[in-house]
C-alpha cells in the first residue's frame, strides 16, 4: 500500500526515473471452463488508454506462479502487442472458446529506473499500490528509492491486498469500473 503517491513519484523522479505510460490499464482475463486457472495460468488481454485517447493492447500468457528463495515472485510470461485500429483480440479469443472471467481496471503511472519498472496503481476503490518489476538488484534499488521498508514489500497477488483493504475499511474493494454504480473511481481525486 502506498500512503502518499505524490511522495513516491517525487522520489522516483529525483532518482532519475524516466516517466513512461500514464493512463488507464484495463485487464481482461480469459479462460475456457477453468482450464487455465486449474493450472495456475493466466490468459490476459491488457488495453492501455492515455489521456489523449491513444489506445494499444497486449495479449499475454502467464505460467504458474513461484516464489524465489529471496522472496521474489517468479512467473514465465509471453506477451504480444496487438496492432491495428480495428484489431479485436477479444473476438479471436471468443472463437477459440475463451470467455472473459475477470476484470481489473486501474489508472497507472510507469517509471523506469534502468531496466526496472515501478508502477503506481489506482483502482476504482482500493488502496494505491506500487508494483516493481526487474531483476533482484533492480528491485532492491527501486525499493530504497521509493522508501518502502523491505519487510513491507511482498510478492502477494492482488486478492491479498484487496482482502486487507476490506478488513481495514469495512468496505469491499472495487477492482473494475462500473459506470452504472455512479461511484467515481479513486484516480479522479488523485
Amino acid at each position: 500500500m502506498v500512503a502518499d503517491p505524490d511522495t513516491v513519484r517525487g522520489r522516483l523522479l529525483a532518482a532519475g526515473a524516466r516517466p513512461g505510460f500514464a493512463g488507464l490499464m484495463l485487464d481482461r482475463r480469459y479462460d475456457r471452463g477453468g482450464e487455465l486457472v486449474a493450472r495456475d495460468e493466466v490468459l490476459r488481454l491488457r488495453s492501455f488508454r492515455d489521456s489523449e485517447g491513444n489506445e494499444s493492447a497486449r495479449l499475454g500468457w502467464k505460467g504458474p506462479t513461484g516464489i524465489s528463495p529471496e522472496g521474489y515472485k517468479t512467473r514465465r510470461e509471453l506477451e504480444y502487442e496487438i496492432r491495428g485500429a480495428h484489431a479485436s483480440p477479444a473476438a479471436l479469443l471468443a472463437v477459440l472458446g475463451m470467455e472473459e472471467t475477470f476484470r481489473i481496471d486501474r489508472y497507472v503511472e510507469h517509471y523506469h529506473l534502468g531496466d526496472t519498472v515501478a508502477r503506481l496503481e489506482w483502482y476504482p476503490r482500493m488502496d494505491v499500490l506500487i508494483e516493481v518489476e526487474g531483476d533482484a538488484a533492480g528491485i532492491e534499488s527501486a525499493l530504497r528509492v521509493i522508501g518502502i521498508p523491505r519487510a513491507e514489500f511482498t510478492a502477494e497477488a492482488l486478492p491479498a491486498f484487496a482482502a486487507r483493504y476490506a478488513a481495514r475499511t469495512g468496505r469491499p474493494p472495487v477492482l473494475a469500473l462500473d459506470p452504472a454504480s455512479g461511484e467515481r473511481p479513486s484516480w479522479e481525486s488523485r
